[in-house]
């Protein structure tokens, strides 16, 4: 199965490692990430003001190719999932905003017909936790991981629809799948205080800091993610156990992580 990826600045830069395990284990798996040609940034963060157009066209073009390609479109980063899946709920409940983008669009009209999944929801509804754990080559027996969410990946709800925003089960049931215990913890859908790292470091560190201690308590042996500036944040403000991507670990699961020195 092909379908539309847009990995997203961050993953051509301070994130490849999140960029190049997407595409190999995605592979393993019965699907072709096939990137968006020209794409451009999705904006970073997506604003409510309605009079903003300029910073949510990128997102309009790149869900007006994957229609074009009769494909859906996955993202991998949260922040780039966040901004994508919200611009396409606005076009397609908004009407004033779809006439205003529309009119800079030259390659024909968008209203709102793209799947928008982000890879984890790409693994649950397209493949399968079970078809992923009959893929798992080097399982984690014994291994204690707790997913943290963060705030972007389940938030707004009525948007987002991913999982449950307070219990989410979605990357606990991947960790199953890959062999290892999930660890449940409180903290683990709130924010670390990314967005306020330069504002603000002691509050961002301190959220952190929240983060990390929870996770451990609960007994915690590694910390996964699916947000680089999380996975930023929480390294930088002094995580002491490991902290990855979870198609990091996904890769080493699947075999094929020692495929990704390119």
């Amino acid at each position: 199965m092909k379908v539309s990826y847009f990995p997203g600045c961050t993953l051509k830069n301070k994130a490849k490692e999140l960029d190049i395990y997407s595409v190999k284990s995605a592979e393993v798996l019965g699907i072709t990430l096939e990137e968006i040609e020209n794409w451009q940034c999705c904006g970073g963060v997506f604003t409510t003001a309605k009079d903003e157009i300029a910073t949510k066209l990128s997102s309009v073009r790149a869900l007006k190719y994957a229609l074009d390609k009769n494909q859906p479109l996955v993202t991998v980063c949260s922040a780039c999932h966040n901004v994508i899946k919200q611009t396409n709920h606005a076009i397609q409940n908004d009407k004033e905003f779809a006439d205003k983008v529309n009119r800079y669009m030259s390659d024909g009209l968008y209203n709102g017909e793209t799947e928008v999944y982000n890879y984890l929801e790409m693994l649950r509804d397209m493949v399968g936790f079970d078809a992923v754990k009959e893929k798992v080559v080097n399982p984690f027996k014994n291994k204690k991981i707790a997913a943290y969410y963060g705030c972007l990946l389940l938030r707004p709800n009525s948007v987002m629809r991913m999982d449950d925003p307070e219990n989410p089960t979605i990357m606990e049931d991947l960790i199953r799948a890959m062999g290892a215990d999930p660890v449940v913890y409180a903290k683990r859908n709130e924010c670390c205080g990314g967005y306020i790292s330069v504002e603000c470091p002691e509050a961002a560190k301190k959220n952190s800091n929240a983060v990390i201690e929870n996770a451990k308590a609960a007994g915690a042996e590694m910390i996964i993610t699916a947000c680089p500036l999380c996975r930023y944040n929480l390294i930088k403000n002094g995580a002491d156990i490991p902290v990855v991507y979870f198609t990091e670990l996904l890769a080493e699961a699947l075999g094929v992580k020692e495929d990704t020195n390119e």
